[in-house]
């Protein structure tokens, strides 16, 4: 049986792709079979092929599963804004069915899919939440903590609501050094190994260049249990 991952984040900017990729490899390290997949994306850019999402490309090329385009980023809009208002935007409904389809052909093809969301856990789509899609699926969720001011409310609230209203389980937090100069950084990253309820997975410093290579080998993925 295929493994689901669904990534989250904190908030936008919060490292969701670098973690979601750094998986990955680290998954196709252990010989197994990985695929990825970005739902929605906004903020993309026109090409010779058509419109690209960096994140969705960087999901691409670190799948060890080859797979068209279409298949790993449904749908993908232009304006870099949140994706109910670029879909409205582009005049089109964002299909849950249209996801999980996508989401079951990829499976069919790999041991492990990693799927990485847009924004946080609570973002908007036309009717209900992005976040409805995991929960359709019942995949495990793993947490990215933007490690700046203010995480440890974003960290803890999202926290609580998957918790509290999803379907699938939250499974492992990864924090995501993006301020270089946030001082507190080990307190905060105790406290939320206190706080939060499920076990951190790893601490990704401050990358630069953020390849998602050079942290495969700050996380443990033997702390997650992909159900048979």
């Amino acid at each position: 049986m295929t493994y689901g991952i669904f990534v989250t984040g904190t908030d936008t900017g919060v490292g969701k792709s670098l973690a979601a990729c750094a998986l990955m490899h680290a998954f196709k390290a252990h010989g197994l079979r990985v695929a990825g997949m970005k739902p929605v994306a906004s903020g993309s850019t026109m090409t010779i092929d058509g419109l690209r999402n960096d994140d969705a490309v960087a999901l691409q090329r670190a799948a060890s599963v080859q797979a068209d385009y279409s298949l790993i980023n449904p749908y993908c809009f232009a304006p870099p804004i949140a994706p109910h208002l670029a879909a409205l935007e582009a005049g089109v409904i964002i299909d849950l069915n249209h996801l999980k389809h996508n989401y079951q052909r990829l499976a069919a093809q790999a041991d492990i899919v990693v799927v990485e969301g847009a924004g946080g856990w609570k973002v908007p789509l036309k009717s209900g939440y992005l976040s409805d899609f995991p929960e359709a699926l019942e995949l495990d969720v793993i947490l990215v903590v933007g490690m700046r001011l203010g995480c440890l409310n974003h960290a803890l609230l999202t926290a609580q609501v998957i918790e509290n209203t999803a379907k699938c389980p939250l499974v492992g937090w990864i924090g995501n050094v993006i301020d270089a100069e946030f001082s507190p950084l080990q307190a905060n990253l105790e406290l939320l190994k206190q706080r939060l309820p499920a076990p951190c997975l790893g601490v990704i410093p401050h990358l630069q260049p953020a390849d998602p290579r050079l942290a495969v080998d700050l996380l443990d993925i033997s702390m997650l249990n992909p159900r048979q």
